[in-house]
């Protein structure tokens, strides 16, 4: 069991809500995941997911949680903690938005109040890996305060492994 705070599962910012998911997630989840042009899995394959997300999130007390616009209410994306590649004691931001989303601040509105949620939670450094070639997600990770670790190469090309330490 972990000797960390359990994150805030319900942030706000300005222009955004981060909240748990809920089933009627799952057509919008299925959609942002059809935007990587890759066969997008079906939505009951997207209920089964958000339901092991929700264990996993009793259980690690770390989430990834869906973004939705305050004032549209739309859901645009999710971001959260996650193990990853990494471990619970020092886990790692992830972040995913539609490309209608992309370039408006709401990757970096909506990391900067899950690493505030981190800090609460007493961990005392993230970790973040991107794809090399994802340029607004490493520069999202900079302004953040996000350094480069070192990168490694997977099947899916190089990545670059970033980290933060926490106040």
């Amino acid at each position: 069991m972990s000797t960390y705070e359990t994150m805030p599962f319900h942030l706000e910012t300005e222009r955004l809500i981060l909240r748990p998911w809920a089933e009627s997630d799952a057509a919008d989840f299925c959609a942002l995941l059809a935007e990587r042009g890759t066969e997008a899995p079906t939505v009951e394959h997207i209920r089964a997911a958000i339901g092991k997300l929700l264990t996993a999130t009793a259980e690690t007390g770390i989430a990834l949680l869906p973004v939705q616009r305050r004032e549209e209410g739309d859901f645009i994306g999710y971001c959260g903690l996650i193990i990853g590649r990494s471990t619970l004691e020092e886990p790692e931001i992830a972040y995913e938005l539609f490309r209608h989303a992309h370039g408006r601040g709401y990757a970096t509105e909506a990391a900067g109040a899950v690493l505030d949620a981190a800090v609460a939670t007493g961990r005392t450094r993230l970790w973040s890996t991107v794809g090399a070639w994802n340029t607004p997600s490493l520069r999202v990770l900079e302004k953040l305060g996000f350094q480069r670790d070192r990168v490694s190469t997977e099947d899916s090309g190089e990545v670059v492994w970033l980290t933060r330490s926490l106040p």
